[in-house]
């Protein structure tokens, strides 16, 4: 009758140990679902930025097929203010496309709305 007993014990234990096992999986699992749907979301607007990137560029590259006589010597040769310009209009541009531009996130999904450094950063 003890020896019952006693193996009901070590069975309700183990019971114990194999429930707080599977608490942990599904916790593990809820994680990755939300790690998963995270990715698509990110991976779908980067998809969005490289379709875009990959037109202006098709564009550029258009206009560059333009005779280099037609353009003038001073076009041929930006201004290095044009190019700290056009790289803060990218970085805006991705940061209301809904990423991080901050040292901190950089590259990030932004999930919460703004975030600070960011507005920090593009208001420099």
């Amino acid at each position: 009758m003890k020896d019952t007993f006693l193996h009901m014990d070590e069975l309700e234990s183990q019971l114990g140990k194999v429930y707080a096992e599977f608490g942990d999986l599904k916790l593990k699992f809820k994680e990755l679902l939300e790690e998963n749907q995270r990715l698509r979301i990110e991976n779908q607007q980067l998809r969005k930025v490289l379709k875009r990137e990959t037109e202006s560029v098709a564009v550029t590259q258009e206009a560059a097929e333009e005779p280099a006589a037609a353009k003038g010597i001073a076009e041929q040769a930006p201004a290095a203010g044009a190019s700290v310009g056009e790289g803060y209009d990218n970085l805006a541009r991705l940061y209301h496309e809904g990423f991080h531009i901050c040292n901190v996130y950089y590259g990030h999904l932004r999930m919460e709305g703004d975030c600070l450094f960011c507005l920090s950063f593009l208001s420099k």
